[in-house]
């Protein structure tokens, strides 16, 4: 059972399965570890890369309208204050904005110079269609489209917000700090002055050097962690920047992504392996049914059938399992009949082979003894060894008696040859056996005579019957020499006839030894005698009853023999013609043998 299990679909399925979601589960955690962190350095360059794009863009749109940068900041400081501490006001001054802003123009950097000193600015939108970039007004607000847009402000710590980027700008004119990064401020002021004046870390990384500023990642020892930087000027050529980002949270998300990522997929191996488990044994199940059934199907036992009614692949091959099993069956069971029958063919030409080569010796044995004997006494004729008349008389009724047997047993043999090829055909007609029969008697008189036989024939009244008259003289001719020839005892013969099976029964009786169990299969056979010497004793050629059977058969009648007390019986039936009314015995007595 193990070893099956080992070399089933089923266990290869969940090895497939475990294999490769623990090979998954292994990449991924390969994958995070080795490149995930390079992955997120190299995402939050581009994001300072983004940062400095959208800032850089910002200024450029304040230095074309004259404006300071540094002003503008404080300004968007101051308007921060004020929102703050006069929330009512501030609110108020929004709502009059939103009413009056379509009316009023750009107000330009000399004009907000002179009102410099006022606490709250309005600010106009942008003429549409005018061509001009839009400025970034010192309340951080625009009207384009009715929308508001970021300041300067807004976007730094959007960035600062989103990114965790610290972000300090320096006018590199005066020195000052335009915009502080809280504790940090200072701390970062010296770092880019001291990286303006080429006094870098010793363990600095430059990771991409652009035109007016680079990014590189450093290790501070004062902290003891690692932080990307990006320092240079902006497109002012007057800002100072450098934007911090500490490395520490993208190390600490690598882990806690490797260890919830480990964490989920052993979830999910377990639970997958327990899902595959009931899935396989769900997909392999009517596979085992179908090994089952082949198995059956090899035994050649084609009743087992497929039952399941699934419309998928396993159904549609156990539909067509049952379909080979049927067809499996016909054609087996044609070839058993084929078998069968060529076999029985085999066995007839085998034994059809037997009994030409026996026959060739029967024939042979049979016509060895008149020749011989009619060559001897012709060739003691011709030498003139019988010179009295009494003994030439002698010599050449031997020579006419032999020559007659041969004639005789020739005759019997063309006759036995017509009958077995169907080229004599009997001549059915209605005549009473029991006259043929006492006609015999009366013309083999002498020969009962000479044979010392009691024969008894006592009928009661004609008995018809449809047969071939001529062929069944032949054959009570044959049963009658038969008797004779093997009379001993009380050397009587009976002659009965009877009703058996609604045919008519003639029954040949006669006194002698019975015939061996072993023997009465083929008494029917060609040349065969009981007599294995085949002595001439009984003057017989032992093709009489050959020529009986070949009779019987074309009649579509049967024959046979049995063994009774003190001889032995010779039977036939014939077709009783129907008109007849005959009362008679309907039993056949043990013993009987018959051949049909």
């Amino acid at each position: 059972m193990k070893d099956s299990w080992r070399h089933s679909i089923r266990h290869r399925i969940m090895l497939i399965f475990v294999g490769l979601m623990a090979a998954v589960l292994l990449s991924v955690w390969a994958i995070n570890n080795w490149w995930l962190e390079k992955y997120y350095i190299d995402e939050k360059r581009k994001e300072m890369e983004a940062a400095y794009e959208d800032i850089d863009a910002a200024v450029l749109d304040k230095t074309r309208d004259g404006e300071s940068i540094g002003r503008v900041i404080a300004w968007e400081l101051q308007k921060e204050w004020d929102a703050w501490s006069h929330p009512q006001q501030e609110q108020g001054r929004r709502d009059k904005e939103g009413t009056e802003g379509a009316e009023s123009g750009r107000i330009g950097a000399r004009g907000r110079a002179a009102d410099e000193s006022r606490l709250e600015q309005e600010v106009p939108e942008e003429p549409e269609n005018s061509g001009e970039d839009p400025g970034w007004p010192g309340n951080g607000e625009s009207r384009e489209s009715g929308e508001a847009k970021q300041t300067m402000l807004e976007l730094i710590r959007d960035y600062g917000d989103k990114n965790n980027i610290n972000m300090v700008l320096i006018d590199s004119n005066t020195g000052a700090t335009i915009l502080g990064a809280g504790r940090d401020s200072d701390y970062l002021v010296q770092k880019v002055q001291r990286y303006v004046l080429g006094i870098g870390g010793k363990h600095t990384v430059t990771l991409k050097e652009h035109e007016n500023y680079v990014v590189e990642t450093n290790f501070d020892s004062r902290s003891g962690s690692s932080y990307m930087e990006s320092w240079g000027f902006l497109s002012d050529n007057r800002t100072l920047f450098i934007m911090s980002m500490p490395l520490a949270s993208i190390r600490e998300s690598v882990e806690l992504t490797n260890r919830f990522t480990t964490y989920v997929g052993l979830a999910a191996l377990i639970l997958g392996s327990i899902l595959m488990y009931f899935v396989t044994k769900r997909v392999t199940n009517p596979l085992l049914r179908l090994a089952a059934l082949s198995e059956r199907m090899s035994e050649l036992d084609f009743d087992a059938k497929y039952e399941e009614d699934s419309r998928d692949e396993i159904g549609v091959l156990g539909r067509s399992m049952n379909t080979l099993s049927d067809k499996l069956k016909e054609t087996i069971g044609a070839l058993k009949d084929a078998n069968r029958q060529l076999q029985h063919d085999i066995e007839e030409k085998i034994q059809v082979d037997e009994m030409r080569k026996e026959f060739i010796a029967n024939v042979s044995h049979e016509l060895k003894t008149p020749i011989a004997l009619i060559q001897g006494y012709a060739e003691g004729l011709g030498e003139g060894m019988c010179e009295d008349k009494e003994s030439r008389d002698y010599y050449c009724e031997v020579i006419v008696d032999e020559a007659g047997k041969m004639n005789k047993m020739v005759k019997q043999l063309l006759t036995l040859s017509a009958l077995e090829f169907g080229s004599d055909t009997p001549v059915m007609e209605r005549f009473d056996i029991h006259e043929l029969i006492r006609d015999l008697l009366s013309a083999s008189k002498i020969l009962i005579e000479q044979n010392n036989a009691k024969v008894s024939f006592e009928p009661e009244g004609p008995r018809y019957v449809i047969a071939d008259e001529f062929k069944i003289e032949e054959v009570m001719t044959n049963y009658l020499n038969n008797a004779m020839n093997h009379l001993d005892g009380g050397r009587q013969i009976h002659i009965r006839t009877d009703i058996w099976q609604d045919r008519a029964r003639v029954r040949v009786y006669n006194t002698g030894n019975p015939i061996p169990k072993e023997d009465i299969p083929n008494l029917w056979t060609k040349f065969y005698k009981v007599d294995k010497a085949r002595t001439r004793a009984y003057g017989g050629s032992g093709i009489g009853l050959s020529i009986v059977k070949a009779i019987m058969d074309a009649h579509h009648q049967v024959c046979g023999v049995n063994n009774v007390e003190d001889g032995v019986e010779f039977w036939f039936t014939l077709e009783l013609w129907q008109g007849e009314d005959d009362e008679g015995e309907t039993l056949l007595t043990d013993g009987d043998s018959a051949v049909g």
